[in-house]
């Protein structure tokens, strides 16, 4: 069976599909699941042309970046790398399509980690709102670096459904196209309702980056954002969320309906204790009613097991407790603090280093965070 994609494409279609592009690409050959296997005409829109989601900034300095370009030279050159990375940034879309595709091209070559697989460092994922909930439709996984085209979903209903695709979490995007059958139409999903505007802001960890879902969409700032109906900014920073005072200020720019502040896996006590209240403090400065979320560093599953382990998570969550107390004595108001001892369970399983989640491990944090923030929220 021939394996080219065949893309005949008239002015005429173009116009009635809204303006947007189309090429074709012979995929290799012994394809994996779900890459496309049979002839098929694809009309491809680029993802900029419908818009992105959860990304704080637009101003950015590749399209797919999650700091503006100006923080380049004033964060530390290892968060500047970071900032490519596309954690959390989605496209919200409607098309009545029989079938998705989707061509992307990465920034890094590196598609996997040793403990995260390559659908979650570089791949894309795919839901489809069912009622007032999403569910997951497909996975679109990477084979190749830079770029990659794949069949996320074919024989699909009849009739538009509402779709959010989730980009890669540990790797830059440069471009990414969606595909849809020739004659079908994609547009850019309904606005959220002016209640749910603002979005979460969560600035954090490898944690909150999303080390190591099994795929985008697993990110606990993704499921909350999901769930609470908002987009989801995801600034988190594999070994560099550290509550630097310039990363602050780029925080204080945004204007989201909560900050959930997930930093002290990558700090020291020393920083907990130098750094937490000035970020609040500069948060509060432009922000003084925006709910402030600070999260105790979670148990680490060997803990348990680990004397010397424990007594560091121990006294980190003392020095957040000092911080807390300060800006409670001080005055300052609308800040919470979240204990660890329940985010994730008590059975040592939702990790999988002891330290990084597993997708279980996301779950239970998603859990454990979503009443507290629907309580903060008012919802």
């Amino acid at each position: 069976m021939s394996q080219r994609l065949i893309c005949v494409l008239s002015a005429m279609t173009m116009m009635l599909c809204m303006g947007l592009m189309t090429a074709c690409v012979t995929p290799p050959s012994e394809p994996l699941p779900g890459e496309v296997t049979e002839e098929v005409v694809i009309v491809w829109t680029d993802a900029l042309d419908i818009g992105l989601e959860n990304q704080g900034w637009t101003d950015t300095a590749n399209p797919y970046d999650r700091y503006p370009a100006r923080a380049e030279g004033v964060v530390r050159e290892p968060v500047w790398e970071l900032a490519h990375h596309s954690a959390g940034l989605a496209v919200r879309f409607v098309t009545d399509s029989p079938s998705i595709h989707a061509r992307w091209t990465l920034r890094n070559e590196n598609l996997a980690m040793f403990h995260m697989p390559a659908t979650g460092v570089s791949g894309l994922d795919l839901y489809a709102r069912d009622g007032d909930i999403w569910r997951y439709v497909g996975i679109a996984r990477p084979r190749h670096s830079p770029t990659n085209e794949v069949t996320l979903i074919e024989d699909i209903p009849s009739g538009p459904h509402e779709y959010l695709m989730y980009l890669p979490l540990y790797n830059g995007v440069r471009g990414l196209e969606i595909g849809i059958a020739e004659g079908a139409r994609i547009a850019p999903a309904p606005p959220r309702p002016e209640s749910h505007t603002q979005p979460l802001c969560f600035y954090g960890t490898s944690i909150t980056q999303g080390g190591c879902a099994s795929r985008p969409g697993m990110a606990y700032a993704a499921i909350l954002g999901r769930r609470l109906g908002r987009e989801a900014i995801n600034l988190g920073f594999s070994g560099n969320g550290k509550m630097e005072p310039e990363v602050a200020d780029l925080l204080a720019e945004l204007d989201p309906a909560v900050y959930v502040l997930n930093a002290l896996p990558n700090m020291e006590v020393e920083m907990v204790d130098e750094r937490v209240v000035p970020f609040v403090h500069t948060l509060r400065a432009t922000h003084p009613d925006t709910p402030i979320v600070l999260i105790e560093n979670f148990i680490y599953q060997g803990a348990w097991f680990e004397a010397e382990l424990a007594e560091e998570i121990r006294e980190k969550n003392e020095a957040l407790h000092r911080a807390f107390d300060a800006l409670v004595a001080e005055g300052v108001t609308g800040i919470h603090l979240v204990e660890s001892a329940n985010l994730l369970g008590h059975d040592g399983e939702p990790a999988v280093d002891g330290v990084h989640l597993t997708d279980l491990g996301f779950f239970r944090m998603a859990d454990s965070m979503e009443p507290i923030l629907r309580d903060i929220l008012g919802e």
